[in-house]
């Protein structure tokens, strides 16, 4: 296809298809442990500047890290029927042009991480080395669902430091949780590429676990709720956050019924549910933080 014959329209067009602009769950995923763990180091609201920062840094993140993954994947897109059409693995956008719109959205996060402090511009390099290395480990790695847990979950140390300036140990249970919800998600998605992936060699956290996929998933959504309560017991969460984690265990449990028959479609459908657990679980930190500062000045 001849790019250099489109209008900037089609041209626009294309580019919010590569940052996948009409599928809003990939950052909500990034965004509700990210905006947890604004709320539980601010013990609460933490400002409009930060919540900004964050909120498009992490829009902006997962934007590129598209445009990354679909340079990466070029090759291997093009025999999996959910991803054929992709812009660049159709060759509607070059790989230079998607690695320039990738560049600039992370420079203007970059721009919005220099207006925190020095100990969250520090880590934000950590966080940009893992979103370009983890297209690349689906070639080596058997689990890579786990560096992609552990690039969704820069955030939350991230959001301390550009609040507290330090990164308490309990915090480590909030990204552990994350960890697992990410390797509970992101193998329903595998799940449903399973066969594709089997055929081209690309290596996922479903094809490793092979038949005990389902009873994995619900293992890491297990984790996940166990180290969120953690957390939440740390930093003196009560029984609003509790009665939040008891819902998003509730949904985990419905997540079982869509993909205990490896269905391509229940599967894709759990996984695009996934957000309104994060959110359930945001909604309990920000309530119970709410009714903690009600009760303090009353």
């Amino acid at each position: 296809m001849n790019t250099s014959t489109l209008t900037w329209r089609e041209r626009g067009s294309l580019y919010l298809d590569l940052i996948r602009w009409n599928r809003p769950q990939g950052w909500l995923l990034l965004l509700w442990p990210t905006w947890m763990a604004l709320w539980l180091a601010a013990g609460g609201f933490p400002g409009w500047h930060l919540l900004a920062v964050f909120t498009l840094g992490t829009i902006l993140m997962r934007s590129a890290g598209c445009a990354v993954n679909d340079v990466a994947d070029r090759d291997f897109d093009r025999h999996v029927e959910r991803t054929a059409q992709r812009p660049v693995t159709s060759g509607r956008i070059s790989v230079k042009e998607s690695l320039a719109v990738g560049a600039a959205l992370a420079l203007v996060s970059f721009a919005l991480v220099l207006t925190t402090n020095w100990q969250t511009i520090a880590m934000s390099f950590g966080a940009l080395a893992v979103t370009i290395v983890y297209p690349f480990t689906k070639r080596f790695f058997s689990m890579p669902q786990a560096v992609l847990g552990v690039a969704f979950s820069f955030g939350i140390p991230m959001a301390f430091t550009a609040v507290q300036g330090s990164v308490p140990s309990a915090v480590w249970w909030i990204v552990l949780g994350n960890l697992a919800w990410v390797l509970a998600y992101d193998t329903e998605y595998a799940m449903v590429d399973r066969n594709d992936d089997l055929k081209i060699g690309m290596r996922t956290s479903a094809i490793t676990l092979g038949r005990f996929d389902v009873a994995g998933v619900m293992a890491f959504y297990a984790i996940c709720v166990g180290c969120w309560w953690q957390a939440g017991q740390a930093f003196g969460r009560g029984w609003v956050f509790d009665a939040s984690l008891t819902l998003a265990a509730a949904q985990a449990l419905w997540h079982f019924k869509l993909i205990r028959h490896r269905e391509r479609m229940a599967c894709f459908q759990a996984f695009r549910l996934n957000h309104w657990l994060g959110m359930t679980v945001w909604l309990g930190v920000a309530l119970d933080a709410a009714r903690s500062s009600h009760w303090a000045t009353t």
